[in-house]
């Protein structure tokens, strides 16, 4: 019997052959790409603590580090949207959520 160490796959290789976890591995890659679009919309200090969130039919997350951050955001949410759309991105709505600890 093999030792466990052996049988282990990346963790991008094993996403790829289920197809509902590939799913999810375009989702997280979508997720980031729009966050990356967005980036240089952000003031600096903020653009360093946003993260990316999930996307789904009802739209994308921003995740904020605090609910400052997330007012902010929310300040920015028209011009992130239209920056997105004007990227090709199909934008319905952008949440932004804090980030629990």
């Amino acid at each position: 019997m093999k030792p466990r160490a052996d049988r282990t796959l990346p963790i991008h290789e094993a996403m790829s052959r289920h197809s509902m976890l590939e799913r999810l591995q375009l989702l997280l890659r979508d997720s980031q790409s729009r966050l990356d679009g967005i980036r240089p919309l952000l003031p600096p200090a903020l653009a360093a603590h946003v993260k990316a969130g999930p996307v789904d039919e009802q739209g994308w997350t921003l995740l904020a580090p605090n609910a400052a951050a997330a007012a902010k955001l929310r300040q920015l949410q028209p011009r992130l949207e239209a920056a997105l759309r004007q990227q090709g991105w199909q934008v319905s709505a952008i949440r932004v959520k804090v980030q629990s600890a």
